[in-house]
């Protein structure tokens, strides 16, 4: 297991769509564990591949020490229509947290390491968690489900933080990607 840097806002990984897991193998449970060990380091609740810069859908939760684990190529059911309403941060937007309306409940159908179905009920913190991880994987942050006079404050207060005004780094392949 090894602890790795968290891919912060700005960075173009966090708004790519991540791949499908189609390899259940050595280098995925790799991936878990680095997930794993990087969230409950930081600490987090929740931890996606995007995060640290793997584009592949995959996540690791670990909400109140009872409910955690990890979930492979998630797809969420909304059992009803109620919802709630809670400070929500991420870590990837390190120090801030604002009101976030989510679903108050969630059934996440995926897989796991191994590949076998996983299936997550989650309510209140739990039900959030799976939530803004899913979102993570779709290249959503919980920023874009704010509204709109809470979007700006949060915009705002990230051009503000000390972390905020970095400049993201891309990595550019040195391989020309068509004949020159």
């Amino acid at each position: 297991m090894t602890v790795q840097p968290i891919r912060l806002f700005g960075d173009p990984v966090l708004r790519t769509p991540a791949e499908q897991v189609v390899d259940f193998d050595k280098e995925l449970r790799q991936l878990v564990a680095d997930l794993e060990h990087t969230m409950l380091e930081a600490p987090g609740q929740g931890l996606a591949a995007p995060q640290i810069g793997v584009g592949l859908r995959v996540f690791t939760y670990n909400v109140h020490e009872s409910m955690a684990g990890h979930l492979v190529n998630p797809v969420l059911h909304f059992p009803d229509d109620e919802e709630q309403d809670g400070p929500e941060g991420c870590l990837s937007i390190p120090g801030l947290a604002f009101d976030c309306r989510r679903r108050a409940n969630v059934v996440a159908h995926g897989q796991n390491m191994w590949g076998d179905p996983v299936t997550v009920e989650g309510t209140a913190m739990l039900a959030r968690c799976v939530q803004h991880e899913t979102d993570h994987l779709d290249g959503v942050l919980f920023v874009d489900r704010l509204d709109a006079e809470t979007r700006k404050a949060a915009m705002r207060a990230i051009r503000e933080a000390d972390w905020g005004e970095r400049v993201p780094t891309v990595k550019l392949s040195p391989h020309a990607s068509s004949p020159r």
